[in-house]
């Protein structure tokens, strides 16, 4: 539809058509937002309570006065129908000067009453309109068939009417008696209430509706605020946080916002504190090594027992720089989504004696009495491999962190449903403020003592991965210069995750 405008004019209609797409987003994206939606809502449940109970109560009301005047209406229609069982007839109950009577009855009471034979005839009319005439009327009709009252509101005049049976002296039927009463002063009544309401709605629904737009003003404040504060957080000024205040479920958001950017800035502190430690510790056995080896070349004629040693030596910090990449390789493999698990049921007696007997020659050198203590025999759905690195390492760190004469007690239990592996040791104790912080990657509680020990901060962390992918739980009890216990639960039957089960599948 543009091939025949000039460029200029054509770019231009390129840009109203790309500015009015931009404003209908603009447009959606409002409508979309936190305090629009709450304005709509706060409306909404305002609004349309007023307008129903605006609606509803004039309804009731008239229907309620209608009701009462065709009961009232029906009754005097009893009434003046009484008066006629003392005659044989129609037309003697006339000549005794019903008639007249009826006449001024309805004149005292404005109401129309209407003397109506059996051929359905007009045989008496107080207002004289239609006297001798012929009346089809459903009312009149089912009344003189059924011999019963009846009444009922015509919405089209705005009249009710009460059609009765009369009866003469012997009981037998002469007619009916219809009387009819105009009520559209219910209809004007009700008119000057629904306007004198509207009025009043009007008012309130302008008060509803600035009320409405002051809430979600302030509550879209608040939460610009905390939006203005995550985008600082997002470009970088990660030292900030959001304020605690709002409602309830913004406060909760808050809190846990803050607590997932403490537990961040504490985790990149470590691990910038990791990437220095580990530079340094796989630096120093390199240095080391290199020491050794340049004075190995630069001696002439060594003995062989200072080569042997000196070749010792290298060995050690080759197994310690070793460790560390083992230990960065174990975290990283285990990270991956596709982590195989080698599942095999496995002797936990019999894995727990040999691991620990493993580990009795470093009791010995700190005279720690390494101690197991089994309740039954236990055999679970384990990975072998990973699980003996679980006890490896929780009973490694008891000695390594241990007194002089101290003792590590490992105890093994089973219920129906879980195997318990509990590690407890009369150690140095973990301080308070470090104890939620033990399983974090890259975190020591005391750096000095870990370097010392060739701890690299990754153990715990390594532990936990394991025992969570075995659908596990781990926690620890701690105090200082007193010990540390921790216990371990895995169920004795592993069961298979969705993930692992598309992971294997893929």
């Amino acid at each position: 539809m543009f091939k025949n405008l000039k460029p200029d004019r054509l770019k231009i209609v390129k840009f109203h058509k790309k500015s009015l797409l931009e404003l209908v987003r603009l447009v959606f994206r409002k409508l979309k937002s936190a305090r629009v939606r709450l304005f709509m809502i706060l409306a909404v449940f305002s609004i349309v309570p007023l307008y129903f109970v605006d609606v509803m109560i004039p309804y009731y009301y008239r229907s309620s006065m209608i009701k009462d005047r065709k009961a009232d209406l029906q009754t005097k229609a009893a009434v003046v129908a009484g008066e006629y069982a003392d005659f044989e007839s129609l037309a003697e109950a006339e000549k005794a000067g019903m008639y007249n009577q009826m006449v001024r009855y309805s004149a005292f009471e404005t109401m129309r009453i209407r003397v109506i034979n059996t051929n359905f005839v007009i045989q008496s009319d107080s207002y004289s309109f239609e006297t001798g005439k012929t009346i089809i009327n459903s009312r009149v009709i089912s009344a003189c068939n059924s011999k019963k009252s009846f009444s009922g509101y015509d919405k089209t005049t705005g009249t009710i009417e009460a059609v009765v049976p009369l009866y003469n002296k012997n009981n037998e039927l002469m007619g009916v008696l219809s009387v009819g009463v105009d009520v559209s002063e219910i209809d004007k009544f009700q008119s000057e209430v629904s306007y004198r309401t509207g009025i009043i709605r009007t008012a309130l629904v302008t008060i509803l509706l600035a009320g409405a737009y002051i809430i979600s003003k302030l509550y879209g404040k608040t939460l610009r605020k905390q939006f203005h504060t995550v985008e600082e957080i997002a470009n970088g000024h990660t030292e900030k946080r959001l304020s605690i205040k709002g409602d309830t479920q913004l406060q909760d958001f808050a809190r846990n916002f803050n607590l997932i950017m403490d537990k961040a800035s504490v985790l990149d502190e470590s691990r910038q504190e990791f990437v220095s430690n580990v530079s340094h510790e796989l630096k120093t056995p390199i240095t080391s090594i290199k020491v050794l080896a340049d004075s190995l070349n630069l001696q002439e004629d060594v003995p062989i027992e200072l080569y042997k040693e000196f070749m010792q030596d290298i060995v050690n910090e080759i197994d310690r720089e070793s460790k560390i990449i083992d230990d960065l390789l174990s975290l990283v493999r285990m990270d991956k989504p596709s982590g195989a698990m080698n599942i095999s049921s496995v002797n936990l007696n019999e894995l727990m004696e040999i691991v620990l007997k493993r580990l009795k020659p470093i009791a010995q050198k700190k005279n720690i009495e390494l101690l197991f203590e089994s309740f039954r025999p236990v055999v679970a759905e384990i990975d072998e491999v990973k699980f003996t690195q679980v006890v490896s390492n929780l009973v490694e760190n008891a000695i390594k962190y241990n007194n002089l004469d101290g003792w590590v007690h490992v105890a093994l239990n089973a219920d129906y449903q879980y195997f318990y592996v509990r590690v407890e040791d009369s150690g140095i104790g973990i301080p308070k403020e470090n104890q939620d912080m033990v399983f974090e990657r890259f975190y020591r509680v005391d750096k000095a003592r870990s370097r010392e020990t060739g701890g690299t901060g990754l153990g715990l962390a390594i532990v936990k991965k394991i025992i969570l992918m075995h659908h596990g739980t781990i926690k620890m009890h701690s105090e200082e210069d007193v010990g540390t216990t921790f216990t371990v639960r895995i169920p004795l039957n592993y069961v298979q995750s969705d993930t692992e089960q598309e992971g294997r599948l893929s």
